[in-house]
């Protein structure tokens, strides 16, 4: 799942931020900081970065809805050393804290390399692992489904065959949705606000490694070989690379644009086929291409300015960032098959086509509002490459011809939505409309007709959200993204209910096998 954009479309939510109601002075600050030191400072760090409990800084803090820090330091946090505070604090002094909690630091907080190895936590070592799956008899290992729990911080393993929950653990800070895999399934790896990394081996079922990259991670990918992770922070501004076997830093690039400015990452994703990470820049008009194969070229003419690297080990000439200047800053994108090209979208509203290895814009597409394209699809109908996109800000989905880059069908929808699933072996693709009054609706669309063919409410009231399939596409697994919410089971063809399991609100839930396949009807 893209971070970025559900923070962008649940704006509206946060249209009046919780400490906008309560002006932070200095001496209100001053009154909010000894709060801090005398409460808050031994679980969550001196300058908030921080410790037993998450940061507490806004880049942090920026998802949560209007009231919820309050309600927070109120009511303490369920099934967590969250204590609550009404009673022992006065509403005055519970307003300037949560208030003061909202502004930035007045120093801004730095995370070195040194600041990253001492967080480094070796669980157990990959070579004690056992070689194949521990798993109950029956259990398909690439049918598992990783569910992140945004509720209580908590993720699940689910048996995709059987649709029992085989673990259960806690969470680092409010993780992205988006978990990435290791190309033979057995290790996912999740990425934190808070700036942690995690490796969890599915075989096992057993923590294996974690580590702090940063203050503030934006999302991670994992390379083809297996190799290396990549993580891109927003703060500090900075992308992290480490061996994906036990996640020890092996190099650090400060993220600079051709202008020498400073920018936050907006995305990394694998591109499996050209073997580098591509990397999105959330403050800069950049598209970022690092190579992880040792016989790519050094230099693609016309795209590149040097970068000195950053801190940690030397690494080959391979692993140094190409760079590729745009005429937009890009806010989404999206890969073709081949991972020749992206589809690229800006806040704007503006959107094109790029041509990776040339860095040549090839075509302007028709898309307006502002199209999820981390959440498209693809799939051919009547011999064509389609690839289709919901829409944040308009209820509809966008179908782009891939060949021509032209504008195939506008499907009107429930309501503006963020999440669209297929899958190979369904006709049908669901999308929701959770960025609207009628969040509780399903839409599913025919791909041979591109019509809405049947709209469901699973949970009338509820935000209904996130469909993946099973590997064979026979069955899915919906969000009920509710505290508490549910996983429920679906049929894919007759669309009745199978079983529902209990959840904290599943934010997202992802199949082993379709992930590491790329299959055409999930996300990358």
């Amino acid at each position: 799942m893209s971070a970025r954009h559900l923070a962008a479309a649940l704006a509206w939510l946060l249209a009046a931020p919780l400490w906008a109601a309560t002006p932070v002075t200095p001496v209100t600050g001053a009154r909010a900081a000894a709060l801090y030191d005398q409460h808050c400072l031994a679980c969550h760090g001196t300058g908030r970065l921080g410790g037993m409990g998450p940061a507490l800084l806004p880049q942090s803090l920026e998802r949560l809805k209007p009231g919820e820090i309050l309600a927070t330091l109120r009511q303490g946090r369920a099934a967590t050393q969250m204590p609550a505070f009404a009673g022992r604090l006065d509403d005055t002094e519970l307003n300037e804290l949560a208030a003061w909690l909202g502004t930035p630091p007045a120093q801004p907080p730095q995370w070195t390399a040194t600041d990253m190895a001492v967080s480094r936590v070796q669980y157990v070592a990959e070579a004690s692992l056992p070689a194949s799956a521990q798993l109950p008899a029956g259990v398909d290992p690439h049918n598992l489904f990783v569910v992140v729990e945004a509720g209580d911080h908590h993720v699940s393993v689910v048996d995709g065959d059987h649709f029992t929950r085989l673990a259960r653990f806690q969470s680092r800070f409010a993780l992205h949705g988006g978990p990435k895999f290791s190309p033979d399934g057995r290790f996912v790896y999740f990425a934190s606000r808070d700036g942690w990394v995690s490796q969890y081996d599915l075989y096992s079922q057993r923590m294996v490694a974690e580590i702090r990259v940063g203050l503030n991670t934006r999302n991670v990918a994992v390379s083809a070989d297996g190799r290396w992770v990549l993580a891109g922070n927003t703060l500090p501004e900075t992308l992290v690379l480490l061996d994906a076997h036990g996640l020890m830093p092996r190099q650090t690039w400060p993220v600079r644009d051709r202008h020498g400015r400073l920018s936050r990452v907006s995305a990394v994703y694998d591109a499996a086929p050209r073997q580098s990470f591509i990397v999105a820049l959330k403050d800069s008009d950049e598209l970022w291409e690092i190579s992880y194969n040792p016989q790519a070229a050094p230099v693609y003419p016309g795209m590149v300015h040097d970068y000195r690297m950053g801190e940690g080990v030397a690494l080959p000439g391979f692993l140094q960032p190409r760079v590729t200047a745009l005429d937009m800053v890009l806010d989404d994108f999206f890969f073709d098959p081949a991972y020749r090209h992206v589809m690229a979208a800006s806040r704007e509203g503006r959107a094109e086509v790029i041509q990776l290895d040339t860095g040549v814009k090839v075509a302007d597409l028709a898309l307006d509002g502002m199209p999820h394209l981390g959440s498209g699809i693809t799939f051919e109908r009547d011999g064509q490459r389609l690839m289709a996109t919901p829409n944040l800000k308009g209820g509809k989905v966008t179908v782009i011809d891939m060949d021509r880059w032209q504008l195939v069908s506008q499907i009107a929808t429930p309501g503006p939505g963020f999440f669209l699933r297929s899958h190979e072996n369904s006709p049908y693709a669901w999308v929701d409309a959770m960025m609207s009054p009628r969040k509780d609706t399903l839409g599913i669309i025919d791909k041979g007709t591109l019509q809405l063919v049947k709209t469901l409410s699973v949970r009338p009231g509820k935000t209904n959200a996130h469909v993946e399939f099973t590997r064979d596409g026979r069955y899915v697994l919906l969000s009920i993204m509710e505290n508490p919410g549910e996983l429920v089971v679906l049929d894919a063809t007759t669309f009745a209910e199978v079983v529902s399991l209990p959840m904290s609100k599943p934010i997202g839930k992802y199949n082993v096998y379709n992930k590491i396949n790329r299959s055409e009807g999930t996300s990358h």
